[in-house]
């Protein structure tokens, strides 16, 4: 496009509706545009190996974790997701044979989720194919991709996500 739609209706905002909500109109918009951009980047790097962006954050936890499996309710919580889509996620990780469900050792309330060995091979290709895109962001450079995360960083924590 030969303009930025979000900066021209920025200026519409401004004119027709609250001149001081305006900037942050165009901000909102943009980060929604943004992850549009980033999501397609890493959904069409993942596409090859079966995998949305949803189970390969699901793979990868349980990856990081020392012991290959976390329970259900915690990866929920580091996700930041809704329980029933946990259970989607690990549903459709099951099916594919990447993780598998088991009874925690200690608490018979509680499930597991454990990473099969296809699931590391497959987490590490799909990582690499990941990295290959730089999640979509590649066209920013360091000073830009901290500047970004400390912006948005303080955004997350100011609405809860996180404290210090």
């Amino acid at each position: 496009m030969p303009f930025d739609p979000i900066d021209e209706a920025r200026v519409r905002w401004s004119e027709q509706w609250d001149p001081d909500v305006s900037d942050a109109m165009a901000a909102a918009t943009s980060i929604m545009r943004a992850q549009q951009i980033v999501l397609a980047a890493v959904d069409g790097a993942l596409r090859p190996f079966g995998l949305t962006f949803a189970r390969y954050e699901g793979l990868v936890l349980l990856l990081f974790s020392k012991r290959g499996s976390l329970p259900l309710g915690i990866m929920g919580q580091r996700l930041m997701i809704h329980p029933a889509s946990v259970t989607n996620i690990i549903d459709r990780l099951e099916v594919q044979g990447l993780v598998r469900r088991s009874p925690h050792p200690t608490d018979g309330r509680t499930t597991l989720a454990e990473i099969t060995e296809a699931g590391r091979r497959l987490a590490r290709e799909a990582t690499k194919a990941v990295n290959d895109v730089a999640f979509g962001l590649g066209r920013l450079d360091v000073q830009d991709l901290e500047n970004l995360q400390r912006i948005i960083g303080r955004l997350r924590r100011g609405n809860g996500d996180f404290v210090d």
